[in-house]
């Protein structure tokens, strides 16, 4: 196997043995921690992250293809794995092949699964206001027919909260009256004799701004994994989060550069003295931002600050080390990780986005090392 060649991907799982413990502080008695590894588990490696959980005893996952399932099973992952989204209809049969468990994403769907002969371990989803996936809360008799279809073993029911990390009266009412909808939905399947099965409905900031939910799951992502999804969001109740994730390159060149001199495609950033500079081995087709090209975006070099000067390209980008100490070809640079200057929150916010997108897009060529 090829070691840590030339951009790659370290994840702690110390770290996210610490972030499961913290998480469990805030959760309601009874309930259990469902992890969500979808996207590779956030570009931190679904196979290495499930093994871990499956060590220290979790054994709810989340994902969201059919194909991301099938994955962990090939990879010998026990327990319950949920497919959060749609699985086309002709592959349905290894939803039962695998023993996942597929979401229902409306009654449409239901019905159509149920008339294929595989019998089927479900979720209901519920729209309760997101409007994205899930049959709608008002139509009770659709969701009690969907419990009595016999070729679907519907094991629970959930909905999103889609403002959760908001503190803003309107959003907090909303999302209030979200959870309201999910629980009349709950009692109006009781109260005709069903068990409605396992409910949950708090995802990372459901659980940190509404810890109070008692629900059988908590669908833990972005937190597990010790970030928040941007620095600007609302947390009622902040946890001792470790990063997990690290991303690292090396330095291939090292040059000097006259005062003048043009760096790296368009012409976009020139020197106005005599400047140090290196290229390192990574780009933006192992999902780094090229959008973060000339903002001023910082990496470590042996500890020390670095800027990204000039556009990031494919395979490459180039820093400024004029006043880096004692560099050389093959050190490493790390690009995201644990310093605040790195920190995965800075370099979502700096590139216009959130850590969600920044992690789960990194490339597949980078390796991941436990």
């Amino acid at each position: 196997m090829l070691n840590k060649d030339r951009a790659w991907v370290e994840v702690n799982l110390e770290n996210l043995e610490h972030n499961i413990n913290e998480i469990k502080k805030l959760m309601q008695a009874g309930s259990e921690i469902m992890a969500v590894v979808k996207a590779n588990a956030y570009g931190h490696g679904s196979v290495i992250i499930a093994k871990k959980l499956n060590e220290i005893g979790i054994y709810n996952f989340a994902v969201a293809t059919l194909s991301e399932g099938i994955e962990l099973r090939e990879n010998n992952i026990t327990g319950d794995i949920l497919i959060l989204g749609y699985t086309n209809f002709e592959n349905i049969k290894y939803v039962a092949k695998y023993n996942l468990i597929q979401t229902i994403v409306d009654y449409k769907y239901a019905s159509r699964i149920n008339t294929m002969g595989h019998n089927i371990r479900v979720h209901i989803a519920i729209n309760t206001g997101m409007n994205r996936i899930g049959e709608d809360f008002s139509n009770i008799d659709k969701i009690i027919e969907m419990y009595k279809m016999k070729n679907l073993y519907v094991e629970g029911i959930f909905t999103h909260l889609c403002v959760a990390d908001s503190n803003l009266d309107d959003n907090i009412l909303f999302t209030k009256g979200q959870i309201q909808k999910f629980y009349y939905v709950i009692k109006q399947i009781e109260e005709v004799g069903i068990d409605a099965g396992k409910k949950h409905i708090q995802s990372s900031y459901g659980l940190l701004n509404y810890p109070e939910i008692k629900c059988d799951y908590v669908r833990t992502g972005i937190i597990m994994y010790g970030v928040y999804s941007s620095k600007k969001d609302y947390i009622k109740t902040k946890l001792d989060l470790k990063p997990v994730l690290s991303l690292k390159a090396r330095i291939t060149t090292i040059r000097e550069i006259k005062d003048g001199a043009s760096i790296s495609y368009g012409r976009t950033f020139k020197s106005n003295s005599k400047m140090k500079i290196a290229s390192v081995s990574i780009g933006y087709a192992d999902g780094y931002p090229r959008n973060l090209s000339n903002k001023n975006a910082e990496v470590l070099v042996n500890g020390q600050k670095a800027r990204i000067i000039g556009r990031i390209c494919m395979d490459q980008l180039i820093i400024d080390i004029s006043n880096v100490e004692k560099v050389e070809v093959g050190d490493i640079v790390e690009l995201i990780g644990e310093e605040e200057e790195i920190s995965a929150e800075n370099v979502a916010e700096k590139s216009g986005t959130i850590t969600n997108e920044l992690l789960s897009r990194l490339g597949a060529r980078l390796r991941i090392y436990d």
